[in-house]
């Protein structure tokens, strides 16, 4: 398996800024990861995902120093329709991507203004409707959807692309938990179907605390904690410090140990608390009995 991102030593600064938004930073992300990106608002998430689409400096002009590929691309000089066949992103508000007046010409715009053919098009539209699961859909309005829905049809766009990468802004922060499953279904789908590599940036990390491969963590423009879920959460997280939430188990398990309850572990999952805190009340009721 081969590296889908490569950063070595990134130094981003806006136009008329004294201090850099991203300093010195190096990751790896692997061909098929998942990783998910945390931190306070205003920490450089947004500014990374930015330059490794691209649209820092060739949209939003900066200052860039250091080192960007995704696989053999250099996303600072590369061409945008060679690089929207490598990595694309879905924004945080979906309706900033949908311009078109139905389901099936939101999905076929992109591919007519790559000149694909007509046939190819349309395969390609019931290829991904059918993932993102829109199917018999492709005659309504984009603004008819749910959020759910608008989200998965955003997905949709970018995927008809066939890019290795995609970066997710922040792709549950306006759903209801039903929307956030469809997301999370689809994730997955993407994971085990195609082998996509995922970037995700997110302050909630219920939806994908048991699916995902890494966290990496950053602060003022720094990664500052990486690891898997158990490694991240296994020492507590204060919201008011990190500037995210760690997942609502595992904060009712700081609170316990505060208290003074001897847990094995911190939990990450509703499934993984139950299976804990069962065994704490088996203990203690062993203990009463004796």
């Amino acid at each position: 398996m081969g590296t889908a991102i490569r950063i070595d030593d990134l130094w981003v600064r806006y136009r008329e800024e004294e201090d850099y938004a991203v300093k010195g930073l190096s990751l790896r992300i692997d061909e098929g990861e998942f990783v998910i990106l945390m931190g306070p608002s205003g920490c450089g998430k947004t500014t990374l995902c930015y330059t490794i689409m691209g649209i820092i400096p060739r949209v939003i002009k900066a200052e860039v120093k250091g080192s960007v590929k995704v696989f053999d691309l250099d996303p600072l000089t590369a061409s945008p329709t060679d690089l929207a066949k490598y990595v694309t992103i879905v924004f945080q508000n979906p309706e900033m991507q949908l311009v078109t007046t139905s389901v099936y010409e939101e999905v076929a715009f992109p591919l007519e203004n790559f000149g694909l053919p007509k046939d190819e098009i349309e395969r390609r539209v019931k290829e991904v409707l059918e993932v993102v699961g829109l199917s018999g859909l492709e005659n309504r309005s984009p603004a008819s959807l749910s959020g759910g829905q608008k989200q998965a049809l955003a997905i949709a766009s970018v995927l008809a692309l066939r890019p290795r990468v995609i970066i997710l802004d922040e792709p549950t922060s306006q759903l209801d938990p039903q929307g956030t499953k469809r997301v999370t279904d689809l994730i997955l789908k993407l994971r085990k179907e195609f082998d996509t590599t995922i970037l995700a940036v997110e302050h909630r990390i219920e939806w994908a605390v048991e699916y995902v491969d890494r966290i990496v963590v950053m602060n003022e423009g720094r990664i500052v904690l990486e690891g898997d879920p158990k490694e991240v959460f296994s020492r507590e997280i204060r919201p008011e410090r990190a500037g995210f939430r760690p997942p609502q188990v595992s904060e009712i398990a700081y609170n316990l140990m505060r208290s003074g309850v001897n847990l094995p572990t911190i939990p990450i999952s509703l499934r993984e608390a139950s299976s804990i805190l069962r065994g704490v009340l088996d203990e203690g009721a062993g203990h009463s009995r004796s």
